[in-house]
């Protein structure tokens, strides 16, 4: 993440939380820290849960296996639009679970992503931060971070890995693994992964892969992308931000435009910013980066749902392809700290390439109460450029507290100028990562990760799929597992 301690903004209704379960990052660890530290002082599981999803109505657990999932990823193939494929984090086990489904959402297969040998002796790897995406020729790419650790020397480093399925994520036999980052204060983190599926590029197809990399404060870490015209076999790398500046950026998220520009932006926490740069060469240069918005927020937020880790500030853009009114506009979403104290989730738009960008605004129903909206995603319809937006929001909270969240979702059909309300309800329960029914601390909820850091949603021909992780079967009894519940669980929902 950067050399950043993942800072915290506490209001006074999360003053509540006990040092012995806070949030453990520092100012030199990334936001993959959590992960390392469970599997540095216990075993890895070996074995993965089963590979079919449980339907539960209108939502669907698509994990359903042993242990916690957080941080969550999905993708469509247009070509074959009932395929779709996600990701998540395995906080128990070593590998990156994937996920594919070929019926649309009702029914899902697990597997794991490949990890490389480790590094070092008695080394161990680990894998985090899942990000998918299909060309258009129905190859999928699973992007990822590899974490060196080893027994008693801590982490070697980190390197990108990006793995092909070419069965519709059914499998990946292999992966490619480059800018590889050791020694102290040195590391990759947040990684996010598009292609270029637009058919009037020359660049149709390249797969691109931007994240940030701490190298100790020093000018050689920032924002890199990665370009591969070679179906992911290789990649070259370039620097979106200031390229002679130190590295002070986290959440890079890189999209296309209708005519295969390249666009990336990400949150400059020292700037207080959303920040925005663009290529039209497919990475080989980079303009002037812009600024999209000034926030009240620097990095993250102990708001009371997600006090132990933190909501951290993500933006999540796309761009209009459809060849409809709106072709070409430009769309970027995040969540906020507001006047009231509560956090909200805000767009802005761009009709000239990022250039410059329109004043932000809400997306979510005014209502008359404190109220928490975080992690936001967004995904733009390429066939009909409606702009959907996916997010945790605890409206629905009983506890008086706001700790319990439901995912919602909210549509623009007039290219960001008005908002579907009210907010549309998705998830079928809520859930509280505070407690347990009033036990506190909870033995099948993982404070130190949570809802991790983001979430996922895709869109395509008026169907949307947001893509979460919730604890609403948290007491769930789970065989075979060594907390033997069900813990954190992927969900899914086809949204018209």
């Amino acid at each position: 993440m950067s050399a950043l301690k993942r800072q915290t903004v506490l209001i006074p209704v999360v003053l509540f939380a006990i040092a012995a379960m806070s949030q453990s990052n520092t100012p030199n660890n990334p936001t993959w820290w959590n992960k390392y530290q469970y599997l540095s002082t216990h075993s890895a599981n070996g074995n993965a849960g089963p590979g079919n999803s449980v339907s539960v109505g209108p939502n669907v657990d698509v994990s359903n296996e042993c242990g916690p999932q957080s941080e969550t990823y999905i993708t469509v193939n247009t070509g074959k639009p009932k395929n779709l494929a996600g990701g998540s984090n395995e906080i128990f086990r070593l590998p990156m679970r994937a996920y594919a489904t070929f019926d649309g959402g009702s029914s899902w297969s697990g597997t794991d992503a490949p990890l490389p040998p480790a590094k070092g002796a008695n080394g161990i790897d680990f894998g985090s931060d899942p990000t998918l995406v299909f060309d258009t020729q129905g190859n999928l790419f699973y992007g990822y971070i590899v974490v060196f650790f080893g027994g008693g020397n801590g982490i070697n480093g980190t390197e990108m890995g990006v793995a092909k399925s070419i069965d519709g994520g059914k499998s990946f036999p292999a992966a490619t693994y480059f800018s590889f980052s050791g020694g102290s204060d040195h590391f990759n983190d947040k990684p996010m992964i598009t292609a270029d599926r637009s058919p009037r590029s020359s660049f149709r197809d390249n797969v691109y892969v931007a994240w940030d990399a701490a190298n100790g404060g020093s000018s050689g870490g920032g924002i890199r992308v990665a370009t591969s015209s070679d179906h992911g076999a290789s990649f070259s790398i370039t620097r979106a931000d200031d390229p002679s500046g130190p590295g002070r950026s986290i959440g890079a998220v890189p999209f296309v435009g209708a005519n295969g520009e390249l666009f990336v932006a990400w949150n400059d926490y020292l700037a207080h910013s959303i920040i925005f740069n663009r290529s039209f060469d497919a990475g080989a240069t980079w303009g002037t980066p812009v600024v999209i918005s000034t926030n009240n927020l620097a990095f993250d937020i102990a708001i009371p749902s997600i006090s132990f880790r933190g909501a951290l500030l993500y933006p999540a853009c796309d761009a209009d392809r459809s060849g409809g009114s709106h072709n070409g506009r430009l769309y970027c979403t995040w969540m906020d700290l507001t006047p009231r104290g509560v956090t909200d989730i805000f767009v802005s738009f761009s009709e000239d390439n990022g250039a410059t960008w329109s004043p932000r605004a809400a997306v979510t129903d005014p209502l008359g109460f404190a109220l928490d909206r975080f992690y936001p995603w967004l995904s733009v319809d390429p066939i009909n450029g409606a702009v959907n937006i996916s997010f945790y929001d605890t409206r629905n909270d009983i506890t008086g507290a706001r700790y319990m969240t439901d995912v919602y979702f909210t549509q623009s059909s007039d290219g960001g100028a008005t908002w579907r309300l009210p907010n549309t309800r998705v998830s079928s329960a809520s859930s509280n990562e505070h407690d347990c029914d009033g036990l506190f601390p909870c033995s099948a909820i993982n404070y130190g990760n949570q809802y991790g850091d983001y979430t996922g949603l895709v869109s395509y021909n008026g169907i949307s799929h947001p893509f979460w992780t919730d604890s609403r079967n948290n007491q769930q009894p789970a065989t075979g597992c060594r907390t033997n519940l069900l813990m954190e669980e992927v969900f899914t929902a086809a949204v018209r």
